[in-house]
């Protein structure tokens, strides 16, 4: 595919308002969202049902208009612009391929509108093919086609336009879980080999995480955190991005001693050391933030649990444990040639070194 200038996307203070059915007022479904895309990245959008993720990515397609603010394609406001004039491309859930088509003609169809000649149109077409891994496959139609290849024909067709934007609205959602694993790294592929910038919507956490170079996480209509998947989980700015990232532990604890870099937190009437974060001070009640594989199960450490749970799942031993009255979820890994603990166990819970995030 011929080599184009990579272009970004920047959303400058997007809103958009629609009307409740139910209840006839109106509410926003996207509230004074900025943020800037930087070209050739991979950003997904994530976020649970309703938090405005989808209305967002179909604003930079074109078939929505925001009420209030500006959409950039590089340099070029594109407000204005109808969904066939932008350069952008589509990859929708359903695929939306032609079932009268076969794989070549799908393919096909943008380049035709474009009026692409039948040479140049040809190149493109066999060269992207090969990219899908589609060779071969040309004269099929599309109902002959499994899901997974049906989703590769549907990326074919948008890339093949070669897009600045590439815009992806669940495109795995109506795969089986093993298909889809291994088209979200095709994606990634075919993303990287390209250059392309792609803006994603999932609700899946491990989909996001796996191929995004960053995640900006949606809630009721605004941005709750933006950054690099490690960001995100090692990082949550609250509570709401902790928990919809991943599995998450909260502990309750008030700090009791600052000393440098450290502070001595009493959580469940026991003292437990860990490292300071700006800003907290003593007397102050904060939120540990402990991610299953972030503690440790021994005869000996910071705080005294009970088993409540324990199961063998192959790659790790799944416990439950309680603190006091808070329940723990833990996932000791690797946990051959360790003591395994069993329901009704005393045991200690402490943290490992530098793992621990406190809100």
């Amino acid at each position: 595919m011929a080599a184009k200038e990579k272009k970004g996307v920047r959303l400058d203070h997007i809103s958009k308002i629609y009307n409740d059915p139910k209840t006839g007022k109106q509410f926003y479904a996207v509230n004074d969202v900025s943020l800037d895309i930087e070209p050739g990245s991979f950003v997904t959008l994530l976020g649970p049902s309703g938090c405005g993720k989808t209305t967002t990515l179909r604003m930079i397609a074109g078939f929505e208009s925001p009420d209030s603010g500006e959409i950039y394609l590089g340099e070029e406001p594109i407000n204005a612009l109808t969904p066939n004039k932008r350069d952008t491309a589509m990859v929708f859930q359903s695929y939306a391929l032609f079932p009268h088509y076969n794989v070549y003609d799908n393919i096909a169809y943008g380049l035709k509108l474009r009026k692409v000649p039948k040479a140049e149109m040809n190149e493109r077409i066999e060269k992207i093919l090969d990219l899908v891994e589609l060779t071969g496959m040309e004269s099929r139609m599309t109902n002959q086609l499994s899901g997974g290849q049906q989703q590769r024909v549907a990326l074919a067709r948008a890339m093949v336009v070669e897009p600045s934007v590439l815009l992806f609205d669940e495109p795995l959602s109506n795969l089986d879980a093993k298909l889809r694993v291994s088209m979200r790294t095709e994606i990634r592929r075919i993303q990287q080999t390209l250059g392309i910038t792609a803006v994603y919507v999932t609700h899946d956490q491990a989909e996001a995480m796996a191929i995004s170079d960053n995640i900006i996480i949606m809630n009721k209509g605004v941005i709750a955190q933006m950054g690099s998947p490690e960001e995100i989980y090692h990082h949550p700015n609250s509570e709401f991005v902790a928990d919809f990232i991943g599995e998450v532990n909260f502990l309750t604890g008030s700090i009791t001693a600052v000393d440098g870099g450290d502070c001595t937190l009493d959580i469940a009437g026991h003292p437990v050391r860990v490292p300071n974060p700006d800003g907290f001070s003593v007397g102050k009640e904060c939120k540990v933030v402990l991610r299953p594989e972030a503690g440790i199960l021994a005869d000996e450490g910071a705080l005294p649990c009970k088993v409540v749970l324990s199961c063998f799942m192959g790659a790790y031993q799944n416990y439950h444990v309680m603190v006091g009255d808070t329940l723990v979820k833990l996932a000791d890994y690797c946990p051959v040639g360790r003591k395994v603990y069993q329901v009704g166990d005393e045991a200690y819970l402490s943290f490992r070194d530098g793992c621990v995030h406190m809100l």
